[in-house]
C-alpha cells in the first residue's frame, strides 16, 4: 500500500506539534457542556466508523469566527446530504444482518453533520479521540494510537475532505470520500490515508476534452468555483485543452462570496458575452453554480451550450431554479448511475418510526456536537426528500465506501474462516487491507489503485426539457484506462435549427487548399491563404503548406499533388504519326531518287547535278532523316548521342557538296577560260574531293570535341513546366552545339553566294533558284524554331524540332533533286546531249556578244 508504514518510524517532530495544537482545539471544542443530540446519529458496535455528511447548509456569516459553526438551523436543511446520512446507516444495518460479511462483528457509527469547516474539524477531532476519552493524546508512536473510529466515510467537497485528510494523515486513519474528485487530495505524500470511490477529477478533465474534441468545439470559455474543486478544475482544463489545440477565449472563477447580480458577476457575464464562444464548461460546486447561472438569466445569455461538471450535471439544485429552461443546451458528466436496492423503503421505515424528541439544549449552552437534525426526525411518509437520480448515485458511493471498509475489516479480522478474531484494530493496519480489497457489489466490482482511487465509469447526459419536468437522458459514457468515449449522436435533442450540432470557433475552418495563417493572440482565430502553386495543405498540419515530391504537381490552392505527366514524343501520338509519316516518306523519296540517278547516271541531267557526288548528298539527306527517329519514345544515351552529332554532320556533308557543286559550275564557266592553269590544278587534284573532305572531317571535329566536353545525357527535366516532366537530353545549347550549327550557317552562306554567283549559266546549269529555295526554307524554319523557343515552352517544343529538321532535309532534297527526278521522269527530251549544248551555245554567244 503507498504512502503507508510503521507511523511511529516516520512521523517528524512538527506532527508532534501539529498533534498538541489538536488537542488543544479538540478540548476547547468539548469544553461547554454536553448539547442536544438526535440517537439516530450513533449506534453502538464492536468497530465504529464515522460518517462526514452535510445535513445543513453552511452558515456563512459565521465561517471565519473561532468557534464551531451550529449546523441545525432553521431553513438549511440539505436533503441531499440527508440521504447520504441515511444511505450510511442502511449499509451498516445490512453488514451487520450479514451471515457472510463480519458474521459475528458488529459495526457501529458516529455520524456527524458537515455543514462547515469549523464543523468538519470539530467533528473529525471528536471521532479521532481515543476510546473512552474526549481528546487526542500526544504520544510517541502513533503505530499504537487507537481512536474510538476505525475509518472515516465522507466528507463530501474537496475543501473538507483536505481538511479532514490532513488531521488524519498523522495518525494514518482510513478517510474514504464519497463526492470529493480534485486531483489535489491524490498527494499522498500530504494525503497518505485518503481514498474515494469517485473517479479522479484527471480522468473527469480528460472526458471533458474528449467530448469538446468529438463536436469539434475549439473556441471555448472556462467557469470555475472558488475553491480546490472549481479552481483545480479550471487549470487542468485550460492545460489540456491548450495540448489538444482548443483555445480558451475566457476563464473565470466566481467568487465564493458572489451573489446573483453582483458586480463581480456582471463583470464575468460581460466578459463571457465578449468572448462569443457558443460552449461554456462550468466546473463548479452546485451552490457557486447556482449564483453563476441566477447571473446568466439575468444577464439573459442564452443560446449557448453549457458543459456541466460531476458535481452540479444533475443537480435538482440547479435544474430547478426558475427559468433555467430557457438558457440553452446543456451536456454534463455523471458517475455511471447505480442504486442501492431497499433504500428508498428504508428511508419510508425511518418516517414512519417513532423516533422520539431529542433532548433540549439548555439556555446558553453551546451546542456544537452537530449530531441533531430537528427536521428529520418530523419527517412523514408523505413528507420526505425526494431521492432523485442526483442523491442516489451519491449515496451509491457512500455505500461502496461503508462496504469497502467491512471488507477490509473482513480481511484484517480473518473472517475468511467463518469466524472473526475480536482483536484491537489499528487505523494503519485497516488501511492497507482497503488497499488490497477487490470484491463485486450488485455486478459492480470496487477496488482501489494506488492513490486511494476507484475505477468508476462517467455517463454523458444532456438535459431535456421536451416534457412538462426537466429530465436527463443517457447519450453516451466514458470508459478508462486509457479514457475513451462513447456517444450517440443521434440521441442528442440539439436547440439548433434543424436539430444541427452548434458550433464553437473563432474562424470557420478554410476551404480546402487554403492554410491558416493566426493573427491575434490565439491559434484558433486565423486567415484563410490559398496554398501556392507546387504546395498541398497536409491535413495533419493546417498551417503550413507542403511542397509536392518532384515526380507530382498541384495548381494554386490545391489539397492534394497529382501526378506530373510525363512528357516525351512517344511513338503513338497523333503528331508523332504524322512526323514519322512525313520523314519515311522522306526517306523512301531519296531511296527512290538514288535509285533513279543510279539508273540514269550516265545521262546529261546526272552527270550536270554532280554525278557521283549526288549519291553523297543523297545518304547525307538520308542520314539526316535517320537521326529524327532518335526524337521520339524515351531518350537514350544513344539516342542523344545520335541527336547531337548526327543531323549536323549529315546537313553539313549535303551543305559542303552543295556548296562545292555551285563553286565548280562557277570555275567550269567562268574561270576555266581565263585561268586555265588554275583550273587545271583544281582538277587534277579533285579539289572537290578535298573541300568536301576537309569541311565533313571539321564538322566532325566540332561534333566529337561537343560529345566529349558537353556529353549529353538523358535526362528528366521538373523547372520547365509544373504539370510535365520532359525527358529530355542535357547539354542541347552547348557551346560546342551552337558552333556545330554556326558552322552549318556559314556553309548555307557560302552555297548560297556560289549558286548568287552562277546566277547567269546555263538554264542546265544554273542552281540559283533552287539552292535559294532550299536556303530560304531552312533559314525561315530555323528562324521560326528559335523565335517559338523563346516565346513558348509547351510540350508541343519536341515535336516543333523534328518539324524543323525536317523541313530543312525536305526543303535541301526539294530544292536541288526534284526539279533534276521531273526533268529524267517526265520531259525525257530535255535529258539528252544535244540539249544540253545547245544551252552552252547559247551561254557562249551570250557571253561573247557582252
Amino acid at each position: 500500500m503507498p504512502g503507508t508504514g510503521a507511523p511511529g518510524q516516520c512521523v517528524p517532530r512538527v506532527t508532534h506539534l501539529l498533534c498538541l495544537l489538536l488537542t488543544l482545539t479538540c478540548c476547547r471544542a468539548l469544553s461547554c457542556r454536553e448539547p442536544a443530540s438526535s440517537p439516530d446519529f450513533t449506534l453502538p458496535g464492536d468497530y465504529l466508523l464515522a460518517g462526514l455528511f452535510p445535513l445543513h447548509s453552511d452558515c456563512l456569516y459565521v465561517r471565519r469566527r473561532p468557534q464551531v459553526t451550529l449546523c441545525d438551523r432553521p431553513d438549511s436543511f440539505n436533503g441531499h446530504g440527508y440521504h447520504l446520512f441515511q444511505a450510511m446507516r442502511f449499509s451498516v444495518e445490512q453488514i451487520n444482518n450479514s451471515t457472510a460479511l463480519l458474521p459475528n462483528v458488529s459495526l457501529g457509527y458516529e455520524l456527524y453533520d458537515t455543514c462547515s469547516d469549523s464543523a468538519t474539524v470539530y467533528a473529525v477531532l471528536h471521532a479521532l479521540a481515543q476510546q473512552g476519552t474526549n481528546h487526542v493524546e500526544i504520544q510517541e508512536n502513533l503505530y499504537r494510537y487507537s481512536p474510538k473510529v476505525v475509518a472515516f466515510i465522507g466528507p463530501d467537497d474537496t475543501e473538507d475532505s483536505a481538511t479532514a485528510a490532513a488531521l488524519l494523515s498523522p495518525f494514518l486513519v482510513p478517510l474514504i470520500s464519497y463526492q470529493a474528485s480534485s486531483t489535489v487530495l491524490t498527494a499522498k505524500r500530504l494525503y497518505p490515508s485518503f481514498l474515494r470511490t469517485v473517479p479522479s477529477d484527471r480522468y473527469q478533465v480528460e472526458t471533458l476534452v474528449l467530448l469538446l474534441q468529438r463536436f469539434g468545439w475549439v473556441w471555448i470559455s472556462l467557469v470555475g468555483s472558488f475553491g480546490d474543486y472549481g479552481e483545480q478544475g479550471v487549470q487542468s482544463l485550460e492545460e489540456l485543452t491548450t495540448e489538444r489545440g482548443i483555445c480558451v477565449a475566457y476563464k473565470g472563477i466566481v467568487p465564493f462570496s458572489a451573489h446573483v447580480g453582483d458586480a463581480a458577476m456582471q463583470s464575468m457575464m460581460y466578459s463571457l458575452a465578449r468572448a462569443r464562444t457558443t460552449v461554456v464548461v462550468v466546473f463548479a460546486i452546485r451552490r457557486l453554480a447556482r449564483v453563476f447561472f441566477g447571473s446568466v438569466m439575468l444577464a439573459n445569455l442564452t443560446g449557448k451550450v453549457w458543459i456541466a461538471s460531476e458535481d452540479w450535471a444533475i443537480s435538482t439544485h440547479i435544474s430547478g431554479m426558475s427559468g433555467i429552461r430557457g438558457i440553452g443546451m446543456v451536456l454534463g458528466v455523471t458517475i455511471q448511475h447505480r442504486s442501492i436496492p431497499g433504500l428508498e423503503e428504508f428511508e419510508e421505515a425511518y418516517a414512519r418510526a417513532d423516533k422520539g424528541a431529542p433532548r433540549p439544549c439548555p439556555r446558553g449552552s453551546w451546542c456544537s456536537t452537530n449530531q441533531l437534525c430537528r427536521e428529520c426526525q418530523a419527517f412523514t411518509a408523505h413528507r420526505m426528500p425526494l431521492l432523485g437520480p442526483f442523491s442516489m448515485a451519491s449515496a451509491y458511493e457512500v455505500y461502496r465506501a461503508v462496504y469497502a471498509v467491512a471488507h477490509g475489516l473482513h480481511q484484517l479480522l480473518g473472517c475468511a474462516s467463518g469466524s472473526c478474531s475480536r482483536g484491537r484494530v489499528y487505523p494503519w493496519q485497516l488501511l492497507e487491507q482497503i488497499y488490497k480489497v477487490n470484491f463485486l457489489l450488485h455486478e459492480d466490482t470496487v477496488t482501489f489503485d494506488k492513490n486511494g482511487n476507484s475505477f468508476s465509469n462517467y455517463n454523458i447526459i444532456a438535459w431535456d426539457w421536451s416534457g412538462p419536468n426537466w429530465t436527463f437522458r443517457v447519450i453516451g459514457s466514458s470508459t478508462w484506462p486509457p479514457v475513451q468515449l462513447d456517444i450517440n449522436k443521434t440521441n442528442i435533442p440539439w436547440h439548433g435549427k434543424d436539430n444541427q450540432v452548434p458550433s464553437s470557433v473563432c474562424t470557420e475552418d478554410c476551404t480546402e487548399g487554403h492554410h491558416r495563417v493566426v493573427w491575434g493572440f490565439f491559434h484558433c482565430c486565423f486567415q484563410c491563404v490559398p496554398c501556392e502553386a507546387g504546395t498541398f495543405l497536409n491535413k495533419s498540419d493546417l498551417y503550413h503548406c507542403q511542397p509536392c515530391g518532384r515526380e507530382e504537381w498541384s495548381p494554386e490552392a490545391s489539397h492534394t499533388c497529382f501526378p506530373r505527366i510525363v512528357l516525351v514524343l512517344t511513338w503513338h501520338e497523333p503528331i508523332s504519326l504524322v512526323l514519322l509519316a512525313a520523314n519515311t516518306l522522306l526517306l523512301l523519296l531519296l531511296l527512290a531518287t538514288a535509285g533513279l540517278f543510279a539508273w540514269h547516271l550516265d545521262t546529261p541531267v546526272v552527270r550536270s547535278a554532280g554525278g557521283r557526288l549526288c549519291f553523297l548528298m543523297l545518304g547525307s539527306l538520308t542520314a539526316g532523316s535517320c537521326s529524327l527517329y532518335s526524337f521520339f519514345g524515351e531518350p537514350t544515351l544513344s539516342a542523344c548521342l545520335l541527336r547531337q552529332a548526327l543531323f549536323p554532320l549529315s546537313l553539313t556533308i549535303f551543305l559542303s557538296c552543295l556548296t562545292i557543286r555551285s563553286f565548280q559550275l562557277v570555275i567550269i564557266f567562268k574561270c576555266a577560260t581565263k585561268v586555265p592553269t588554275s583550273y587545271y590544278a583544281w582538277a587534277r587534284n579533285h579539289g572537290a574531293g578535298q573541300f568536301v573532305m576537309l569541311s565533313s572531317m571539321a564538322q566532325l571535329l566540332i561534333c566529337l570535341i561537343s560529345l566529349a566536353v558537353w556529353t549529353p545525357l538523358p535526362t528528366r527535366e521538373y523547372q520547365r513546366f509544373p504539370q510535365l516532366v520532359v525527358l529530355e537530353c542535357t547539354e542541347t545549347n552547348s557551346p560546342g552545339f551552337l558552333l556545330a550549327y554556326i558552322y552549318i550557317g556559314l556553309l548555307s552562306v557560302s552555297s548560297f553566294a556560289c549558286s548568287y554567283l552562277g546566277k547567269d549559266l546555263p538554264e542546265n546549269y544554273n542552281e540559283a533558284k533552287c539552292v535559294t529555295f532550299s536556303l530560304l526554307l531552312s533559314f525561315v524554319s530555323w528562324i521560326t524554331f528559335y523565335t517559338m523557343c523563346s516565346i513558348y515552352q509547351g510540350q508541343y517544343l519536341s515535336a516543333i524540332n523534328v518539324l524543323v529538321r525536317l523541313t530543312t532535309l525536305s526543303g535541301g532534297f526539294s530544292g536541288y533533286f526534284l526539279p533534276k527526278c521531273y526533268v529524267i521522269l517526265c520531259r525525257p527530251d530535255l535529258n539528252n546531249t544535244e540539249h544540253f549544248q545547245a544551252s552552252i551555245q547559247d551561254y557562249t554567244r551570250r557571253c561573247g556578244s557582252t
